[in-house]
């Protein structure tokens, strides 16, 4: 075994795969608990739960995120399968077609071919960009079927407001925190990226640290719940 291997080991296993883990059972459990809870407009925990749904979803992605870097875990046989799990699970996103274009994302940041960027700098256009490069017509058909099949057990205002608007809103949190304010106008150090501010509440909050966007093009070998420790660093 390496030396680059019993630090990885000792780096994210086995809390990387326990992070992952906890993630995914979190948004399990509570989309399970919310498609079968009782709508109340007036109650404010009904909002509160769309936006801890969306957070949820937000980890779904950030997990497979990390997955492509191999920092869930070092066995990669259950690295990538954690990774596939967790992108399947956000609106049948295909691990496998995410792959290659995160990794060009990094290759080639802020230039014409990251599929991520795009020159205009405009929300909406980069947005509509950003959800075409990612979304497909088997996501669609997927999540249609699912849903057809799912209303015949469950609440149709359920599924809509606890299932299918977190995804939404979670496709924003992560563009806006992870792709746009980090990416949008010039920067001139290596990595073209722009970082927020040291708040490591607000930075969680936010989008899981990648908000910290600088750091973790830095240093795309730190999993999520350590790059406030690279921000430290280099602060």
């Amino acid at each position: 075994m390496s030396d680059t291997k019993i630090h990885i080991d000792k780096v994210i296993d086995p809390k990387g795969t326990i992070i992952a883990l906890t993630v995914i059972f979190s948004w399990a459990i509570s989309l399970f608990f919310l498609l079968n809870w009782e709508i109340n407009w007036a109650n404010p925990l009904t909002y509160i739960a769309i936006l801890v749904q969306t957070h949820l979803y937000t980890g779904l992605f950030i997990t497979a995120h990390d997955a492509m870097h191999g920092i869930v875990s070092s066995n990669k046989k259950l690295n990538h399968l954690i990774g596939w799990v967790s992108a399947t699970l956000f609106s049948y996103n295909f691990y496998w077609k995410l792959y290659p274009k995160h990794h060009e994302h990094h290759r080639f940041v802020a230039t014409d071919q990251d599929p991520d960027y795009h020159s205009s700098g405009n929300f909406f256009l980069w947005y509509f960009s950003f959800i075409k490069q990612y979304v497909t017509i088997w996501q669609i058909l997927l999540m249609a079927i699912s849903f057809n099949i799912l209303k015949l057990f469950l609440p149709t205002e359920n599924l809509i407001l606890f299932w299918m608007l977190p995804a939404i809103l979670s496709t924003l949190q992560l563009f806006y925190f992870g792709t746009y304010l980090p990416h949008k106008g010039e920067s001139d150090n290596k990595h073209h990226s722009k970082s927020q501010s040291k708040n490591h509440l607000w930075a969680f909050i936010s989008c899981y640290f990648f908000g910290y966007h600088f750091e973790h093009h830095d240093s795309p070998g730190t999993p999520w719940w350590r790059l406030w420790r690279v921000k430290e660093s280099q602060s």
